[in-house]
């Protein structure tokens, strides 16, 4: 049998790697410089376009960061609010101090997209966050004059240049909801009575409490038209706030009915066995309502 001589150096075989051509030869680098485009009178055009482009998808970046910025402030801000324990009074100084530190953070970080969300662009780019600020300067509003705060007031309160759209508005007063019945729920356990009622006799609205103001709330939305959004995003809201309004309302059933033999600090149960699972409220809710803004 014959040896099987393996060739040692030469050139680099197909199994290498390297690029040939038809022939089987290896393709050299080319080191001629790459030839240009070809260009007419629709190619500065193009280029014009291609600019606008990039400078829309900056901008719908840069928005976006500070948009999810915002929102973790007015998060925060609607943490700091849901410790207050009474209702139509002003706030501790320390939560009041911390609300202020919060809107100017959030002012300095709305200031640097005013120029961005100018004229139609404010329709252009979607500020999930003016939703989430609207809902805690309307909690805060609450939580000192017992009412639900205006348009007008929510623009006021805004520190910025930038113009508040009925949805913002809208949705922030769906979210606020949930908030009013954390907040029933948590002051419910600790005084034993729904927040807001009043000793007989001290000033007129005697007897409002948080239930009457939940409802009401609940009641002008139901019977407002759409407002912006999606159909189906605007429905799930309208669902999860009828949701919480019950629980509200089961609170004070609760308390009402067996208030009396509930011992001191008593968490109320306001959970309906016979509800679909889910969760009602931030938790199923939120992440729903996420799942549709994106």
């Amino acid at each position: 049998m014959s040896e099987i001589i393996i060739p040692q150096g030469g050139k680099r075989t197909m199994a290498s790697g390297v690029k040939r051509d038809h022939r089987g030869q290896e393709k050299t680098a080319d080191s001629r410089p790459p030839k240009e485009a070809p260009r007419n009178a629709y190619t500065p055009m193009f280029e014009h376009f291609r600019s606008e482009l990039d400078e829309h998808h900056d901008r719908r970046m840069k928005i976006g960061k500070v948009s999810r910025d915002v929102t973790a402030l007015s998060k925060k801000i609607i943490f700091s609010l849901q410790r207050v324990r009474n209702l139509n009074q002003p706030l501790p100084a320390q939560t009041r101090a911390d609300v202020e530190d919060r809107i100017k953070e959030i002012a300095g970080l709305l200031a640097t997209i005013e120029a961005d969300v100018a004229g139609m662009n404010r329709y252009r780019y979607p500020l999930i966050c003016l939703e989430e600020f609207v809902e805690a300067v309307s909690f805060s509003h609450y939580l000192q004059h017992q009412k639900l705060v205006t348009p007008a007031q929510a623009q006021a309160a805004l520190p910025a240049d930038i113009v508040l759209t009925p949805p913002d508005y809208v949705f922030g007063v769906f979210d606020l909801t949930g908030e009013m019945m954390r907040f029933a729920t948590a002051v419910t356990a600790l005084t034993g009575s729904m927040p807001g009622s009043r000793p007989h006799g001290e000033e007129a609205g005697y007897g409002r409490t948080i239930l009457k103001d939940i409802q009401d709330v609940d009641s002008m939305l139901q019977i407002s038209p759409q407002v912006g959004g999606k159909s189906a995003v605007y429905s799930k809201k309208l669902d999860i706030m009828t949701e919480q309004v019950r629980k509200v309302e089961r609170l004070g059933y609760s308390m009402k009915i067996r208030g009396g033999e509930r011992p001191k600090g008593w968490v109320p149960d306001i959970e309906d066995p016979g509800r679909r699972g889910g969760g009602g409220g931030r938790g199923g809710g939120e992440d729903q309502e996420d799942a549709a803004m994106d």
